[in-house]
């Protein structure tokens, strides 16, 4: 497979992310694990949610250079460009999405439900490309090198420690949580353990560049 066919792969990657991230806010239980701070900070500040998105993935690239050091690959710089393309998409999923507001409970979760699976696609055709990945997926893949932790279940606790710090941010600064349901929580425990199926289905790019579909990985 060529570069090209892998960068495209990347970029759809982060259209199905960027739409799973506002479905979950328009579910309106909550937000997105990788979303809840940035969403908090969106609220506490006169910034969108785009742009605190590319601040708070800011914070992660610069986690990746210090745990990864020497091995810190600088085509990964390329995270910057590529998150402000992801924070403009965001805002632009979320002005798609702006008549979406489910009123019944089992609609809700039925959109929340959809909103995570797209985030956990998204996430794992980044991988599956392997050229670049978000900062907030490339920092989970810095983690399980570095620790020698399986992708998914590094996702998984990343997402729990950001919705925590989300959860202590607003109280402090907004003096109630906001964000923050049990769409949060589901999202939290799902959306890795769903990227993990994906990955291990869908398939991989092997060394030579070749887009290898291995159901049993």
């Amino acid at each position: 497979m060529s570069i090209w066919k892998r960068y495209l792969i990347f970029t759809i990657g982060i259209l199905v992310q960027s739409a799973g991230i506002a479905l979950v806010v328009k579910s309106l239980l909550g937000t997105s694990p990788i979303s809840s701070l940035p969403y908090v900070l969106s609220l506490a500040y006169p910034y969108t949610l785009g742009q605190t998105t590319f601040v708070v993935n800011m914070a992660f690239l610069a986690g990746q250079i210090v745990l990864l050091r020497r091995r810190f690959d600088s085509i990964q710089l390329f995270q910057i460009p590529v998150t402000l393309v992801f924070a403009f998409f965001i805002d632009v999923s979320m002005a798609l999405f702006a008549s979406v507001v489910p009123a019944w409970y089992p609609a809700k979760m039925a959109v929340l439900l959809l909103g995570a699976a797209f985030v956990a696609l998204g996430v794992s055709l980044q991988v599956i490309a392997h050229v670049l990945m978000l900062a907030g997926e490339a920092i989970v893949q810095a983690i399980s090198q570095v620790f020698h932790f399986e992708f998914g279940w590094v996702k998984t606790a990343f997402d729990c420690s950001l919705v925590v710090s989300a959860a202590i941010f607003s109280y402090t600064q907004l003096g109630t949580i906001e964000g923050i349901r049990e769409g949060t929580l589901i999202s939290a425990l799902i959306t890795g353990s769903i990227a993990r199926f994906f990955i291990h289905h869908l398939g991989r790019v092997d060394a030579q560049g070749n887009l290898v579909f291995a159901p049993h990985l």
